[in-house]
């Protein structure tokens, strides 16, 4: 089958790879009809690469038929129309009963000292293959999968996967008050997506962005938009819009590739440029995070307020200041989102005759798999308006 593989940094080739089989009686194939790049793509496209192994297949959001089953996946057929969730479950442990899907027990990466196996994304989730390919093996199958309807088209589901559960929790984790506000710092995929939905529920909402694009596409859905461009202080932009104390809220949905911190950049770039083994450590226990887009949630949000991280992190955060998170007493929640935790709150907003959350117009681009190198290439360097692509097997 076609599977699109890391073969280096900025380096993804569509390759002709081994078709998946059944490994385990838990285990499914399913025969992929779209899959997307995601932004958390990108790190290991750009910033992650030490843990990559050469030929790892990407990709965690998929969505397809499934194929063949193994013997113990009782509530599964082949013929099924299902979304894939990023993170491998098993459904039964103790973290997937707390409804933490992404803590799960059984694939826990303990080697790694991580979570829940991941779907495509590096050494430190299990070097699982992933979904940007023909067909898919899908481990922990009788949970991890999420049936839909057929009928409608693969947008109205495909972003179960990923995009919609991670912005739900998001927003979640952000206990915006009711008739609250909130800013988002990031209109990529996630912080689009967290933007529609806190608006959808009638919040305040003030996205920050730079990229014209991205803030032209939030304004025409009613997103208050701040062009960081434009100020100098963003916080104090933001407190001047929200009777001097700041939003209630603040969503970080960009992460560890903020602008604006050169130095933890070049850190990055060097940490690159090293032996994996070395490069991992300088990852794992160096201050690697850009913390830029961090220091200004905190300047903003309102004194007794709350932020919700659900852009990647990925190494030491050094400094932190600690004083003025204890001195605003300030609410600090995040984590990888836990899909199926929240599946049954968001289907009713995607099976409905309207689409309140433009689920179906999401997309920016729609690729056959063969030009899966070019949509990295187009989402990372944010040319040609690339805001969300989805991939056709």
């Amino acid at each position: 089958m076609k599977a699109v593989a890391w073969h280096g940094k900025r380096d993804v080739r569509v390759d002709n790879v081994p078709d998946p089989t059944i490994q385990e009686p838990t285990d499914a194939v399913i025969r992929i009809t779209t899959t997307a790049i995601c932004g958390s793509d990108l790190h290991l496209y750009e910033v992650l690469t030490p843990f990559m192994g050469e030929g790892n297949v990407l990709g965690h959001e998929p969505m397809g038929i499934v194929e063949e089953v193994g013997p113990e996946v009782t509530n599964l057929s082949p013929g099924d129309r299902v979304v894939i969730p990023f993170q491998i479950s098993c459904g039964h442990c103790f973290m997937c009963d707390q409804g933490l899907q992404t803590q799960c027990e059984t694939t826990q990466v303990r080697e790694q000292g991580m979570g829940a196996a991941l779907f495509g994304f590096s050494k430190l989730y299990g070097e699982v293959a992933g979904g940007q390919a023909e067909y898919l093996r899908v481990p922990q199958a009788q949970n991890t999968h999420i049936k839909v309807p057929d009928g409608p088209p693969d947008e109205r589901f495909v972003y179960l996967s990923d995009v919609v559960p991670t912005s739900w929790q998001a927003v979640e984790y952000a206990g915006i008050p009711d008739g609250g506000s909130v800013a988002v710092f990031g209109l990529g995929p996630i912080g689009d997506m967290s933007s529609r939905i806190a608006h959808h529920r009638g919040h305040r909402v003030i996205a920050v962005d730079m990229v014209t694009e991205r803030i032209e596409r939030a304004r025409s859905n009613g997103i208050e938009v701040l062009d960081a461009r434009e100020h100098d202080n963003v916080p104090e932009a933001i407190r001047e819009m929200t009777d001097g104390r700041g939003p209630d809220s603040v969503i970080d949905a960009i992460g560890m590739e903020a602008h604006g911190s050169p130095a933890t950049g070049l850190t990055q770039q060097i940490a690159g440029l090293l032996p994996d083994a070395a490069a991992q450590k300088v990852f794992e226990q160096g201050g690697v995070d850009r913390l830029n887009v961090l220091y200004q949630a905190i300047d903003t949000v309102r004194r007794g307020g709350t932020i919700s991280l659900i852009g990647v992190y990925g190494g030491m955060a050094d400094p932190i200041p600690m004083l003025t998170l204890f001195d605003k007493q300030i609410q600090l929640r995040m984590g990888q989102a836990n899909v199926k935790h929240w599946v049954d709150d968001i289907m009713p907003l995607l099976t409905g005759d309207d689409d309140p959350l433009g689920v179906e117009s999401f997309a920016t681009h729609r690729l056959p798999l063969d030009d899966a190198p070019h949509g990295y290439e187009i989402f990372q360097k944010k040319q040609d308006g690339a805001i969300k692509i989805l991939l056709r097997p």
